[in-house]
C-alpha cells in the first residue's frame, strides 16, 4: 500500500521463515535464501532461487504466459547481462510489488518445510547480495563456533571482502538450540481446512515411528515442498470442495460463500491443470479468479505487454 501511494513501482524479494519447535517452515519469492545448516556440517537449501538465468522451469512458465525471456540489447545487437523478463527487464520471475512488470512476474512463494533432529541447527537468512559472493556453504563455514549475531556480521563481513560490494547485503542467521537431553515432540495432527490446501502436504515418510528414528540419528526430515506457480497445481483436485456450514460452497482462497451455480473450477480453461474435468473443484469466486488468471498470463492486469 506504502508503495502504490508513494508512487514506487519497482517490488522486492522475500524469505519468511516460521520456527516452531523443531519445525521449521519457509516460503521465498525471488532470490534471497534460506539455507539450514545442520549439526554435523551438512547444508541444506530451504529455498529456490527465482531468477531466470539459472531455473529452467520459471524460464518455460513466464514464456508459455505470453512473457518474453531474453538478454539487454545494445547499440549494435550485442547482449549483454543475465536473463530478463521482458517488458520491465526483471532478472527475477516471481517477486512482490513490481507494478511496471508483465502479469506473469508473480508472487506465489516456494514453500518448504522440515524438521530438525534432536541436535538442533542454524539458519541463514540473507538478501541476493551475500549470495552472489558466497556459496552456501562457504557461508555457513564461514561463522562456525560464533553466536547468532556475531555470525550474520562475519557473513556479510566475509561476501563484501569477497565481492566488494554492499549492495543488498543483509543477513539474519538464527540459532535453534535443543535444551539437553530433550526428544524432540511428534509432530501433531493437524486440522484439514480449506485454505491449508494451498500447500498440499507432500511427505514421503509414514508418520512418527520414522520421525522418531530419522531425529535420534540427526537426520533433517522433509515435511513438505512446494513450488508451483499455479493455482490448480497447489489446490490438487476435490478433496478441499467441502461445504460451509451454512450450506453453501466457499472459494478456496478468500472463503466467502458461494452458490452453486457462482463456483468456478479452478481448472476451468487452464492450460496448466491435469484436470479433464473443468467442473471438478476446487472452486473460486470471480474475483479470485480474474487474479489467478491474470497472474497465470491468461488476462490482462493493467500492465500492457509490447
Amino acid at each position: 500500500m506504502l508503495c502504490l501511494s508513494s508512487g514506487e513501482t519497482s517490488g522486492t524479494t522475500a524469505t519468511f521463515v516460521v520456527v516452531d519447535r523443531w519445525t521449521v517452515t519457509v516460503a521465498s519469492v525471488g532470490d534471497s535464501r534460506c539455507i539450514l545448516d545442520a549439526q554435523g556440517g551438512a547444508v541444506f537449501s530451504l529455498t529456490v532461487d527465482h531468477r531466470l538465468q539459472e531455473n529452467m522451469e520459471e524460464r518455460k512458465r513466464v514464456t508459455a504466459s505470453g512473457g518474453v525471456v531474453g538478454r539487454l540489447s545494445t547499440v549494435g545487437g550485442v547482449e549483454i547481462g543475465p536473463l530478463r523478463c521482458w517488458p520491465g527487464g526483471l532478472c527475477l520471475s516471481r517477486s512482490i510489488g513490481d507494478m511496471d512488470v508483465g502479469e506473469f512476474i508473480v508472487p506465489v512463494p516456494f514453500v518448504k518445510q522440515v524438521k530438525l533432529s534432536n541436535a538442533g541447527g542454524r539458519l541463514i537468512i540473507a538478501s541476493d547480495g551475500i549470495w552472489d559472493a558466497l556459496s552456501s556453504e562457504m557461508a555457513a563455514k564461514s561463522c562456525h563456533g560464533l553466536p547468532a549475531e556475531l555470525a550474520a556480521r562475519q557473513v556479510v563481513k566475509e561476501a563484501l571482502r569477497t565481492r566488494g560490494l554492499k549492495d543488498d547485503t543483509t543477513c539474519v542467521v538464527v540459532d535453534i538450540i535443543p535444551p539437553d537431553n530433550s526428544i524432540p515432540p511428534s509432530t501433531p495432527p493437524k486440522k484439514q481446512n480449506k485454505l491449508r490446501a494451498l500447500f498440499r502436504k507432500k511427505s514421503h515418510f509414514p508418520a512418527s515411528k520414522l520421525s522418531k528414528k530419522l531425529s535420534a540419528i540427526g537426520i533433517v526430515e522433509e515435511l513438505f515442498e512446494e513450488g508451483s506457480a499455479m493455482l490448480a497445481e497447489r489446490l490438487g483436485n476435490g478433496d478441499s470442495t467441502s461445504q460451509s456450514t451454512s450450506g453453501l460452497f466457499t472459494c478456496v482462497v478468500c472463503q466467502i460463500d458461494l452458490a452453486p451455480s457462482e463456483g468456478i473450477s479452478v481448472h476451468a480453461g487452464s492450460i496448466f491443470s491435469t484436470s479433464s474435468n473443468p467442473w471438478q473443484g476446487p472452486f473460486l469466486c470471480a474475483d479470485c479468479r480474474n487474479k489467478k488468471d491474470a497472474m497465470e498470463g491468461k488476462r490482462p492486469s493493467g500492465v500492457r505487454v509490447a
